[in-house]
């Protein structure tokens, strides 16, 4: 079966921190490919610790949005 899940990634200082939206996992890489690829990983292992659990917590897809704020 095929997941598709979303990365969120962010320069923090000289590093990308990659995060995937759906589970929470995290990994971080020198570019935005290497985040991304790593964060690929880190949710594989995530997955294979406790499929049956954790991919049953996969049938509702996260709300994602955006929204401004002035005047801060």
């Amino acid at each position: 079966m095929t997941y598709r899940f979303t990365s969120i990634i962010n320069k923090e200082g000289n590093i990308y921190v990659a995060k995937c939206a759906e589970l929470g996992v995290v990994s971080q890489g020198k570019s935005i490919e290497i985040a991304n690829k790593n964060l690929k990983e880190a949710v594989g292992l995530y997955l294979e610790d406790n499929p049956k659990g954790k991919k049953n917590s996969l049938k509702e897809h996260p709300v994602i949005t955006t929204f401004e704020l002035a005047n801060v």
